[in-house]
Order: structure tokens, then sequence, then C-alpha cells
């Protein structure tokens, strides 16, 4: 038997990763309602991740691995089905077996009882399943196939408990946002089809890929014997950064991920971690060699900005699962902005971490919105499980939850030792130096990604200490309830992730992200000559003001001593979400709603009244026309077949064979001539 080749186990191993969840959600749309248990999709996640491991270790800093066969022709034009494998395909197949292993564990205890879970299981395997084709996939259009999948089954997913109004209002929102990011991703992949006959993605953006052959000039954008206006090559760009906007919740897209919370929140965990949101950034990196320097611009202003805006928002928040997923919004403009200003591997490496502290604090909440629920449904109170107004001294009753949400805390606020000190650390310090060599309007970018790294801080710190801090307070008095720690299936997960929250598992220092082995991965691209000014000052300054906002946070929140008003300005602005959904109803909603009215109206009294008009008319002159044909053309005839069958019986009669009825007639005859004769004479 011949031996594998490398790039053949390669394929294997990544058919593997990919139909294991597959086979679960056939098994799982087979067996229907019977399907309650989760073992046959947590069976199947755990395939691929030993699959993706094993894949990790034989494609990473190595050769990579291209490999298809053709799908269908149209034509002379080829369109194939196969994998792309390289560093970062493996990298982020490994990150979404790792997270989605430990959502799996934790749902089986999370779900348990919901009268759903047959669906839940499906769903999740599917979800897992597109995500997973959509890494690998070797094409744009499979990719793009992918793309559009891992939309419908996070649809599902949001949608989950689809008798609750908000959950299906908020997985409409979802959809048909995305819906707008995905037209963006379809122009993009038409322009450089039109291009470069190809939509391969090796072929298109690989080390010696079309793209990075197609020349430039200062009017046209030129590959062999196609050409395109230089501003295609801009546009383009921006069509895919539209499709990852959506996609990933940027703004002025980002309001349904928010909503999105009406999922289950281990679905949440997924959605804001390793999956949905990270396709986006996955995508933009994917075709990073497509952008021109005005594009990347781009990208960073609104990457930094959404960074700010959502942070900002989060500071109010109290819906715990509605902080957090602002934070991810936050957060997904720092790796936005880290690939505007060029840094491709500094995005992912923030996507990583970010993906395991992220992951870490959404189980955290749904243990303590699983124990407040339980409160709730055992003593019959009337509160929103999710309020973290209504929380408070949890930590005495839920050590071990609280233990691991500060983990996943301080890795968000980017404090030392913590993954996300180093990866957050790199996007400041690149973005310092990026702007070190541009105008000073340039500086605006790193200055509004450190502030937001400081609100970061703030929030997260207040969201600790008025869930696990104070008294637990329940309908606004404090009230002797006694919740539990989270099961053991539920707190385990968690233990892995806030684990995987700290640097050891990127880094064997913990204070320099150069030495990050996700970073070795990618091309470094230096703006400049290091400036160790920047590596020095950037994680110091950051250091310090995330440990005054905390500071600040313990004062106003743990020791009760707020000093702010509810009714101020800046605070209702921020709790209002700066408006964004009231500014979106009145110049979208309501005007589009008022023009679909007013062509309702035009279509129902105009177009249709005049169709009714006609048809009115069309009527009444076919009941005269009847009239006619039955009174005057039909008796008409009537009158000379009578007038025929008359002359026909006596000309008839005139034919016995008597001489008198001859002469007769003869005589009639000769009497009617001699009467003309005489009347013309």
């Amino acid at each position: 038997m011949d031996q594998l080749s490398p790039s053949s186990l390669a394929v294997y191993l990544a058919m593997l990763v990919l139909l294991a969840p597959f086979g679960s959600f056939l098994l799982s749309a087979l067996s229907g309602k019977k399907m309650k248990s989760g073992w046959p999709a947590t069976i199947a996640i755990i395939l691929s991740l030993i699959a993706s491991v094993i894949l990790f270790f034989s494609v990473w800093n190595k050769e990579d691995v291209h490999q298809g066969f053709t799908w269908f022709t149209i034509g002379q034009h080829r369109f194939e089905l196969g994998v792309w494998l390289n560093n970062l395909t493996v990298l982020m197949l490994l990150l979404v077996c790792l997270i989605a292993l430990p959502v799996h564990i934790y749902s089986a205890v999370y779900m348990k009882g919901d009268e759903g879970i047959h669906r839940y299981w499906l769903f999740l395997s599917l979800f897992c399943f597109a995500m997973l084709g959509l890494v690998m996939a070797s094409s744009l259009l499979t990719m793009y196939i992918g793309w559009e999948l891992v939309g419908f089954s996070s649809y599902l997913l949001i949608g989950f408990w689809y008798t609750r109004d908000a959950a299906v209002r908020a997985n409409k929102k979802a959809f048909l946002i995305n819906r707008i990011g995905d037209l963006g991703f379809l122009i993009g992949i038409a322009l450089l089809y039109g291009q470069f006959g190809t939509l391969d993605l090796n072929a298109l953006f690989g080390a010696d890929g079309l793209i990075g052959q197609a020349s430039i000039d200062s009017q046209w954008w030129r590959y062999g014997n196609h050409s395109l206006p230089v501003m295609w090559l801009s546009i383009a760009g921006l069509a895919f950064f539209l499709g990852a906007m959506a996609k990933s919740a940027q703004f002025p897209f980002h309001i349904w991920l928010p909503d999105a919370m009406e999922g289950p929140t281990s679905v949440s965990s997924l959605i804001h971690a390793a999956t949905m949101v990270a396709a986006g950034v996955f995508m933009l990196v994917r075709v990073s060699p497509l952008f021109s320097s005005e594009v990347l611009l781009i990208i960073a202003c609104i990457g930094a900005f959404t960074a700010f805006m959502a942070a900002s928002i989060a500071l109010t928040q109290n819906d715990i699962k509605k902080t957090l997923a602002f934070s991810t919004v936050s957060q997904l403009g720092f790796m936005m902005a880290a690939i505007g200003i060029g840094q491709f591997g500094v995005a992912i490496f923030h996507l990583v971490t970010h993906a395991f502290f992220k992951c870490l604090l959404f189980l955290s909440a749904g243990a303590v919105i699983h124990e407040m629920h339980h409160l709730k449904t055992a003593h019959g109170l009337d509160i929103d499980p999710q309020d973290i107004q209504n929380m408070g001294g949890l930590r005495k009753y839920m050590p071990k939850t609280f233990f691991l949400t500060i983990i996943g805390a301080i890795s968000l606020a980017g404090l030392p030792l913590t993954a996300g000190y180093l990866s957050k650390d790199a996007i400041l310090i690149y973005a310092f130096e990026w702007a070190e060599i541009r105008s000073s309007v340039a500086l605006l970018i790193p200055l509004t990604l450190l502030l937001s790294s400081a609100l970061t801080a703030f929030y997260i710190a207040r969201l600790v200490f008025k869930v696990f801090y104070g008294k637990l307070r329940l309908n606004g008095t404090s009230v002797d309830y006694h919740p539990h720690e989270a099961p053991k299936g539920m707190w385990y997960p968690m233990a892995f992730l806030a684990c995987a929250s700290f640097f050891f598992c990127y880094s064997y220092n913990p204070l320099v992200f150069e030495e990050a082995w996700p970073l070795n991965g990618f091309p470094r691209i230096e703006q400049m000559e290091r400036m160790n000014i920047y590596h020095t000052v950037i994680p110091a300054l950051v250091n310090s003001i995330a440990i005054l906002g905390v500071f600040i946070a313990w004062r106003w929140y743990a020791q009760q001593k707020y000093p702010l008003s509810a009714r101020g300005g800046l605070y209702r602005f921020s709790f209002a979400q700066w408006h964004l959904d009231h500014v979106y109803s009145k110049l979208i909603v309501k005007p589009l709603l008022f023009l679909s009215d007013l062509l309702y109206g035009f279509d129902r009294r105009v177009v249709d009244g005049f169709v009714d008009l006609w048809s009115g008319i069309t009527r009444r002159l076919s009941v005269l026309a009847a009239w006619l044909d039955q009174y005057v053309v039909d008796a008409f005839i009537n009158r000379i077949a009578q007038l025929a069958f008359v002359m026909g019986g006596v000309f008839r009669g005139s034919r016995q064979g008597k001489v008198q009825h001859y002469l007769l007639g003869m005589f009639l005859i000769f009497f009617i001539v001699m009467l003309l004769g005489l009347k013309f004479l």
C-alpha cells in the first residue's frame, strides 16, 4: 500500500474536520425530536478537534496545501470545489473547534430540559459545519456559500425561542442587515471574476497570486489583456469590507448584534467568540492583498470609531449579555483597526485571544443567568434574570464562577499576564508607530483606540462589581436568597477557557507580544524602524489607565459611592445606545414604510383603479355586444331565414304540376315587368 503524501493526508484531515459536524447534523435531522442528547454533536466536534490539531501541526509554517476538483463548468469557465490550507486556515479551524467543544459540553447542562433541545443540536452542528466550510474554502464561490450558510444557521439559533416576539424580531434584524453586507461581498466577487476570470483564492491572493501580479498606474488596474479604471480597485476592496462590516458588526451595521442576545447564552458565546462575527475579520485578512491604501485607511477609521462607540455604550447597559455584546463590537473594532494599519497577523492574534476570554465571559454570564432564572422560578419572582440591577453579592454563592469571570475580565481589560494584554498592546503599539509616519490627524486613530481600551477596563469592572459585590438585589430590596454554584458540566468548560486566557498559551514572555507564536505564522509588516519608546510607554500607559478605571469602578459600584446621576445627558445618551435605533427608525424605517404605504396606495387606487375601470368598461361593452348580437344580428339573420323559409314554401307550392299555377306565375311576372317598364318610360 502506497504511503499517503503529506498534502493528501492534510486534505483527508480537513474533510474529517468538516464532515464530522455535518454527519451530526444529518443524524439529528433524521432523528427529529428523538435526538434530545447532545452526545452525537459533542463526539463529532471532538473528532473535528483531534483532526484539526493534527492538521495544524502538519501545515503550520509549512508549505500550503491547495487541492480541488471541477465542480461544474459554464461554457469555458470552470468552477472548483476544494480546500486551501495555509497558516490562516489551520489556525482558524483549530480555534473554531477549541471554542465549539466547551460550548457543546456547557450546552448539555445549560439547555437541559428545553422543549426544543433537538432543534438546538441540529442548528449547532449546522452552524459549526458552515463556519468550518467557510474557513477552508478554496474559492470565493464556496467561501460565499459558507458565508451565507453561517448567516442562515445564526438566524435559526438567534430565533431559537421563536415563541418570543423579541427573538423573532432579533433574528429578522440580523438576517436583513447581513443581506446588505452579502450584496457587497457579491459585488466584490463579480469585480474580481470580471478582471481575472477566476475565483480561486490561492490563484488570486496566494504568494504569487494574480492580485500581486496586477499592475497599477495612475488611471488603470491592469492584468494581461484585462484592465479596469483604478477606482474599481478601491470599489472592490470597499465591497468586501461592506460584507465584513455587516458580518462583524461594524458601525453602522452593528445594531443587529446586541439584539442577537435573544438566543441561548451558549449560542451567544459561540457567535461572539470564533464563528459568525469572526468571519468578517477572517475574510478581510484572506483577501488583504486586494486593499489599496485608501481602503485600508477607511477600515482603520471605521474600526477605531466602532471600538470607541461600542465601549461608550457598554458603560451603562444593565443587561449582562448586552454589555458583553457591545464589548464584542468594540473588540471587533480593534481587529478592524489592526487590519486598517496593515497588521493582518496582529488582527488574527487578537481574534484568537478574544475568542477565549469572550467565550469565557459569556459562559460565566450564562451561569449567572441560569441561577437567577432558577431563583425567579423557585420563588415566583417578577425579575429579569439578565438585569445586573437585580444581582449583587454572588461571589460568596458562586465563588468558582466569580474567579473565572475575573480571569476573563482582566484579559479583556488587557492587564499583564493575560492573553488580552499581548494582543491589545500589539494593536496599540503598531497603531502609534503607523501614525508616527503620517500626518498628525492620523494620530486620532491610536488615541481613539487608547481611550476605548480605558473604557473597556471600566465597563467590565462595573459588570463584575455589580454582579458579584454588594448584596443580592431582587425587586429593589435586599432579600435573603441563596443561589448555588454552577454545575460541574458548566464550569469545567469555563475553566478550560480561563486557562487559554493566560499568556503562557501564546508566548513564554508575558510582557513582549513579538514572541507570541500566532504572530510568527504571518508576515511581519514593519511600518518603520522599531520605536522602543512606544513598546515601553504604551503598555505602561494602557495598564495605568486600566487600573485607574478598575479603581473608579470599585469605588462607584463595589463601595456604592456612585457620584453621577442617571438623568445626565451623557448617561442617557450612552444608555440609549447613542439613539442609533431611533435614528434608523426615523431616517430609514419610517420613510421606507411611508414609501411602501404610498406605493401600496398608488397600486390600489391608481394602478388597480385604472385596471378596474377598463375591466368595467370592457364588461359593459361585452354586455352591449351580447345584446346587439342577440337582438340585432341574430334577429336580422332569423328574419332572413324566416323569409327564405316562406319563399321556399311558396316556390315549393308552385311546382305541383298544375297548368293554372304556371299561367298565374307567368302572368304575375309579365305584369311586374310591364309596371317597371312603364315606370322607366
